[in-house]
């Protein structure tokens, strides 16, 4: 008797060439689309340019929306037409974008096309395109001010650009891209007074948004890792491993302010990490002491990354972003002063 039932491999098979099939109509549908607004941005700019009156260029749009609306109906409103200017005027290399549209959906380069810094928007270019990002996330991690809680954000922009190339060419990069200078973990819920095992076990409970919040490449190793000295047994709160960085990471979590004395414990983690944990290919193991609050002068005194240590400090409430940026611009501005002042002295 002929049975009803589908072989299963020939339907997991098939179903396979289908799911991949969508997924190639999906993408060929997202270039062209963003292949023609781009070209519709084009236009409209070498329309207003040929004018070189701004408020001509408001007429054009308008004029322009109407007419494509009783075309074709809604989707071409006004200000929709200044997105694709504006695209076209972000990127105006057409070899150029035409590589990104083949990665990147019209909705992320909507969230970029808008950031005005240069040396910006290609962080994000690049690490969404690396990291994968979906449009929320890339929204995310920009309404979270990821490029200036970022390390490298403090460095000379072809100093950035090269890095970003590096991590294009999966090459090992800079920890300065990797690092941040503050982490925003308000996805812990962390009442007003806890404790470091209470940070702790929040951390290991979100571990996946604490990953992500990490950033490149950070892959959970152990929590309370014990490490066996002179008799004695110390224990660090939780080691990671870095694919960009190839290396092992150490994180100390402090609830209070950076005091000097943690550079000596972390040193002494990091040097039984090399010692016992590390493989021979790997480079040196980098420690992060995440304090609530910096001390930066002290940092800056104790020459502290040249020990192969960053200290960061963490949030652990949603601040408005005004508020975030003040604090991050109050950070920079000092970090920057500290910085010029050791380079006055050499």
């Amino acid at each position: 008797m002929a049975t009803t039932e589908p072989n299963i491999n020939l339907f997991h098979e098939v179903k396979s060439i289908i799911e991949q099939g969508k997924q190639k109509i999906a993408l060929s549908i997202n270039a062209n689309l963003t292949s023609t607004y781009w070209h519709i941005g084009r236009l409209i700019n070498q329309n207003i340019l040929k004018e070189k009156r701004a408020e001509y260029g408001e007429q054009i749009i308008a004029n322009l929306s109407k007419a494509l609306t009783r075309e074709y109906g809604k989707g071409w409103s006004s200000k929709h037409l200044r997105h694709c200017l504006r695209f076209a005027e972000t990127f105006p290399d057409l070899q150029i974008v035409s590589a990104l549209w083949r990665q990147l959906s019209w909705t992320h380069f909507k969230s970029l096309i808008y950031l005005n810094d240069n040396t910006e928007r290609a962080f994000y270019l690049h690490m969404c395109i690396n990291e994968k990002w979906s449009t929320r996330e890339l929204n995310r991690k920009i309404d979270s001010m990821l490029f200036q809680r970022t390390a490298i954000s403090k460095k000379p922009e072809t100093l950035v650009r090269s890095e970003l190339e590096k991590l294009d060419k999966n090459e090992q990069v800079s920890p300065d891209l990797v690092f941040r200078d503050h982490y925003v973990l308000d996805f812990l819920n962390l009442k007003d007074t806890y404790s470091e095992r209470d940070l702790e076990l929040a951390v290991l409970k979100e571990i996946e948004n604490f990953i992500l919040e990490l950033g490149v490449g950070f892959a959970f190793m152990a929590r309370q890792k014990r490490m066996l000295i002179d008799g004695n047994d110390f224990y660090l709160d939780l080691l990671f491993y870095n694919r960009k960085l190839k290396r092992l990471v150490a994180i100390d979590l402090k609830i209070g302010r950076f005091k000097a004395e943690y550079k000596g414990q972390m040193e002494l983690y990091l040097r039984w990490l090399e010692k016992y944990e590390s493989e021979a290919h790997e480079e040196k193991p980098i420690g992060l002491l995440m304090c609530a609050e910096g001390n930066q002068e002290q940092v800056e005194l104790l020459q502290i990354e040249e020990s192969n240590i960053r200290v960061a400090e963490y949030i652990t409430q949603t601040l408005p972003k005004a508020l975030l940026e003040q604090k991050l611009n109050q950070f920079t501005t000092k970090a920057k002063r500290l910085l010029e002042e050791r380079n006055e002295q050499k």
